[in-house]
């Protein structure tokens, strides 16, 4: 699937209207958009280059580009709620997910992060991700398919409990671990086992009660670093002269992230010194 270049039969195309309004298709030779202002012809688009207008039969003008991964990620199906972009971004960074990595993930939810993770390990990297309920994992599939026009050849997805996997099954320890999960410190012995010294864990927690547990579940496991914790927020701007001030909504609270990393095998974390209460 071309990620640039003229419009091809087959790509998906947003439409933005003046007001801003957003519309998807497919492009398919000889068909027709309706929209509230006239019909768009697809073959107006196909072989135009990205940027392009086209103009409905009333008169409309409608700026066409190529869906970028957010677009997709936001107006994709789903079974179960996805990583939004800026925690997607978090994870990539702040877990150093690079070409060639082999990585593990559960759940795979409805496959936001997975299509983030296929891309940062490049072609020679590997994504190995977990699911234990077969309806989310139908839709990960279907989603990263539909985005990448194929199964990956670097995409290994797999419905069971990550409790029960062994390096054996994964050939070998990851590089990498993100959980997504409602209970993730009853996975960290098992996270442990899979991780190779120095590697990275991370996971994606939405309430105070889980950000606590998975804490002190890392500490008490003695074989990571203190781990840290952190949230990001975003926040739009409107900018019109006079008028600029931020947007009146904006992306606050999704999740927690936490990061550790997995020590050498018989290494104890240093005691974390803290200052004395007053």
């Amino acid at each position: 699937m071309p990620y640039s270049g003229p419009f091809q039969a087959g790509d998906r195309v947003q439409l933005t209207d003046a007001k801003r309004r957003h519309f998807t298709i497919i492009l398919e030779p000889g068909t027709t958009y309706h929209t509230h202002r006239g019909q768009i012809a697809h073959d107006d688009i196909i072989g135009a280059d990205e940027g392009t207008v086209v103009q409905s039969t009333m008169g409309s003008d409608y700026l066409c580009f190529r869906h970028l991964m957010v677009d997709h990620v936001l107006s994709m199906p789903r079974g179960a709620a996805v990583i939004y972009p800026k925690d997607s971004a978090q994870i990539l960074v702040e877990g150093d997910i690079f070409p060639g990595a082999r990585v593990l993930e559960a759940g795979a939810g409805s496959g936001a992060l997975s299509m983030a993770l296929l891309r940062a390990v490049g072609e020679k990297g590997n994504v190995i991700s977990y699911e234990i309920r077969d309806d989310h994992l139908e839709y990960a599939v279907s989603n990263v398919e539909e985005y990448f026009g194929e199964r990956p050849a670097t995409w290994d997805p797999r419905l069971g409990d990550l409790k029960e996997v062994t390096v054996e099954d994964l050939d070998g320890p990851v590089d990498r671990i993100i959980l997504d999960m409602l209970e993730p410190w009853e996975m960290l012995a098992t996270c442990k086992d899979l991780l190779i010294p120095g590697g990275v864990f991370m996971t994606y927690v939405a309430t105070v009660p889980q950000l606590m547990k998975v804490m002190e579940g890392i500490r008490e496991q003695k074989c990571f670093t203190e781990p840290r914790a952190w949230e990001s927020l975003v926040r739009d701007w409107k900018v019109e002269g006079l008028a600029t001030r931020p947007e009146h909504r904006m992306n606050a609270h999704t999740a927690f992230l936490v990061m550790t990393r997995r020590l050498a095998d018989g290494v104890e974390p240093p005691r974390p010194q803290r200052k004395a209460r007053r």
